[in-house]
């Protein structure tokens, strides 16, 4: 697996560690950082589907009256 060194600012890099301790999910601070650019380039791919599905003419809804839909739908 590639090394790769970044810098982060103080808060980012005591929220990693505390996530880390707080949680046991991780062993260290890279598999965290590692499952969080895996959470975003899969949130990335699914906005991605949804623009395409928008633009295809498929959805005949906005993406606001969607939303205001959802939103209505967690109320019940």
């Amino acid at each position: 697996m590639p090394r790769q060194s970044i810098t982060l600012t103080e808060k980012n890099d005591a929220w990693l560690k505390s996530h880390v301790d707080e949680t046991r999910e991780y062993a260290n601070k890279s598999e965290l950082v590692n499952d969080l650019i895996r959470r975003a380039r899969r949130a990335e791919e699914i906005n991605q589907k949804l623009v395409n599905a928008e633009r295809s003419g498929f959805i005949e809804q906005s993406p606001e009256d969607m939303l205001k839909e959802f939103k209505a739908e967690l109320k019940r």
